[in-house]
C-alpha cells in the first residue's frame, strides 16, 4: 500500500502563533522516517494570491487572516519552517482553505503517485488535521494520524480528537510507534 506523509501548516506564521518547538521536532522525526523508507513527503501550506481574492468576508476564519495580510503565498509567514525545509524530492502544495484538499492540487499529486494511505501531521489538530482527515476518509484513503506531530491551542480539544474522534476513521499513533512499524 503506497503511503505518503502529509506535513500540514508547519509554516512560519502558524508555528510562531502556536509557539511549540516540540511538535516541530516530532514532525522532523516523521519526515526523516518517511524519507528513509522512500515514502513521499508532501508539505501542505496555506497561502493566498495578492489581494487574497480567495477570501470571502463570510468566512470567519480566513477573513481575519486576509484582513491581517501577510498570508500571501510568497510571504515568509506562509513558507515551511526552516527546521522542516523541503527537499527537491518533496512536494509542496499550496491550499486556499482549511482542508489540505480544498483549493489545492493535492489529489492530483497523490493519484499520480498511486498513494492510498495518508499519514497526517499538522497544526492545528482541530483545523487542518480534522478537515483533511474527514475529507480523506470520504475519498477512501487509509489514514494514520501522528498524535504527537499534531498540535492544537486547546490541549483538551487535541485529546478528544486524537483519543475519541479520529480513531473512528484512522489509526492514531505516536511518531515513534509509526516509525517502529515501518520496519
Amino acid at each position: 500500500m503506497p503511503s505518503a506523509l502529509l506535513v500540514m501548516d508547519f509554516q512560519t506564521g502558524v508555528v510562531e502563533r502556536f509557539g511549540s518547538t516540540e511538535v516541530v521536532r516530532k514532525a522532523r522525526e516523521a519526515v526523516d522516517a518517511a524519507r528513509a523508507r522512500g515514502f513521499p513527503v508532501v508539505f501542505v501550506r496555506v497561502g493566498f494570491r495578492d489581494g487574497a481574492p480567495e477570501v470571502s468576508p463570510r468566512n470567519k476564519s480566513f477573513s481575519a487572516l486576509g484582513a491581517e495580510g501577510g498570508m500571501g503565498q510568497g510571504s515568509p509567514a506562509t513558507q515551511v519552517v526552516p527546521e522542516l525545509e523541503p527537499l527537491g524530492s518533496d512536494v509542496v502544495v499550496v491550499k486556499r482553505r482549511v482542508s489540505a484538499f480544498t483549493g489545492s492540487d493535492l489529489e492530483v499529486v497523490l493519484r499520480s503517485a498511486d498513494v492510498d494511505h495518508l499519514v497526517l501531521a499538522g497544526i492545528a489538530t482541530s483545523g487542518v488535521v480534522l478537515s483533511t482527515l474527514r475529507e480523506a476518509a470520504d475519498r477512501d484513503y487509509q489514514l494514520t494520524v501522528l498524535s504527537d506531530a499534531c498540535l492544537d491551542r486547546d490541549p483538551e480539544v487535541h485529546r478528544v480528537l486524537t483519543e475519541k474522534v479520529f480513531p473512528r476513521q484512522a489509526d492514531v499513533v505516536t511518531v515513534a510507534e509509526w516509525a517502529a512499524g515501518l520496519g
